[in-house]
């Protein structure tokens, strides 16, 4: 993987856990100074994009593929726990749960240190151009099962 792909705000890996750095830029929140609760779902959206980029799957490389595919969200369940506020260096935790013939669960969290402000089950499937269902590729899944939690 080249640094051309993974960028300055790539993440981290710790264990089998990965980690995205987010900063809470004043959009993101409400009119007190309050991350917006739609704002951890695009926190959590870029987490689960650098995960991918990490692992050597950024979507680019899926959308230009022999038969493109990509990822779109099935299910979430989220808990909204802590606020977190504008300025806040926070972190965005994805973990694979379980990985399925065309779709992938994952534990994600978004966090201010080691204190989980938000955190969800998210259900992820692999989709072609034509909104079918698709595999999820030898390659990836030999990748992606390393990262089972």
């Amino acid at each position: 993987m080249t640094n051309e792909s993974r960028g300055p705000a790539a993440g981290w890996f710790e264990g089998r856990s990965f980690f995205f750095p987010i900063r809470v830029y004043y959009e993101d929140t409400d009119f007190s100074g309050v991350v917006y609760h739609a704002s951890y779902l695009r926190f959590m959206e870029r987490g689960r994009s650098e995960f991918l980029r990490a692992a050597g799957f950024p979507h680019d490389r899926l959308l230009k593929s022999e038969e493109p595919h990509f990822w779109v969200v099935r299910r979430m369940k989220i808990e909204f726990l802590r606020p977190a506020r504008v300025d806040e260096a926070l972190a965005v935790r994805s973990q694979v749960l379980e990985l399925g013939g065309a779709r992938m669960r994952l534990n994600q969290a978004v966090c201010r240190g080691a204190e989980v402000l938000a955190s969800a089950e998210v259900e992820v499937c692999i989709i072609g151009p034509d909104g079918k269902l698709r595999r999820v590729p030898g390659e990836m899944r030999g990748k992606l099962e390393s990262y089972l939690d």
